[in-house]
Order: C-alpha cells, then structure tokens, then sequence
C-alpha cells in the first residue's frame, strides 16, 4: 500500500489533499505517514493539533476495517486525543485494533515526528457500517 490516500481500494479526496500515504494495514494495524507542509502549521510552526487528530482518527478506522475486511467500511463514534509534544517534518501515524465486536471497535493510536518521538496518543471507537 504506497498510493496516496488509497485505503482498501478507495479514494478519499481530503487525505489526498492532505498528502496522506498509506503504508501498512493488516491483522487490526495500520500505519500512515504525512510530510507536513507550511499550510498544516500552527503560528508556532509546528503541526496544527487538527492535522495530528486527523492522522489518528484514519490510522485507527484503518486498523479497524482490516480486522474483518468489512466492506461497509466504519464511523468514528467517538474519539480522544493526548497531545504530548510539538510534532515538525514528517509525521508517522499507526493504529491498533484493542477489541472488535460485531458492530463496535475499540482501538488506539499514535502518532510520530520526524525524529520518531511520540507526539500524540489517541482511543477511539468505530461502528461498523453496514454494507449497501
């Protein structure tokens, strides 16, 4: 998986303005990556805390979407973040299925600079969406 922002085979038009690239998803983990550019930073340049949640949210839905390769794909139900240090440079996203159930996921994530420091831990969970 190395196409920009092509996850399970689809097009998500925000990750790819973003610049979001898929790197790993199987087996309930995922990794993403971004390298940040001027306009994702805050007045204190370094990455806007939205970019950071941004990556966690999609790192962890990827995570939980691998576990059954549900095809419905999932909804963030819920989703919270502990922003622990300023993130520069290229920012590593991965996310981790803790429990999946039939119609709720529980996973964490986190997220990396470019030195490979943690910047941000996240929970979330996910409700798998039905297929059409």
């Amino acid at each position: 998986m190395n196409d920009t922002a092509d996850f399970f085979g689809l097009s998500v038009p925000f990750l790819r303005h973003l610049g979001v690239k898929a790197e790993m998803a199987e087996g309930g983990r995922s990794r993403i990556s971004l390298d940040l550019r001027p306009e994702m930073l805050n007045s204190f340049e370094v990455s806007h805390g939205g970019v950071i949640m941004t990556m966690l949210d999609v790192a962890m839905a990827v995570a939980a979407r691998t576990s059954k390769d549900h095809v419905g794909g999932v909804m963030t139900v819920d989703m919270s973040v502990n922003f622990l240090r300023a993130a520069k440079g290229r920012i590593v996203a991965e996310g981790k299925l803790l429990r999946g159930g039939n119609s709720l996921h529980f996973c964490e994530g986190e997220a990396f600079d470019a030195s490979g420091e943690l910047v941000a831990k996240s929970l979330g969970t996910f409700k798998l969406r039905r297929a059409a």
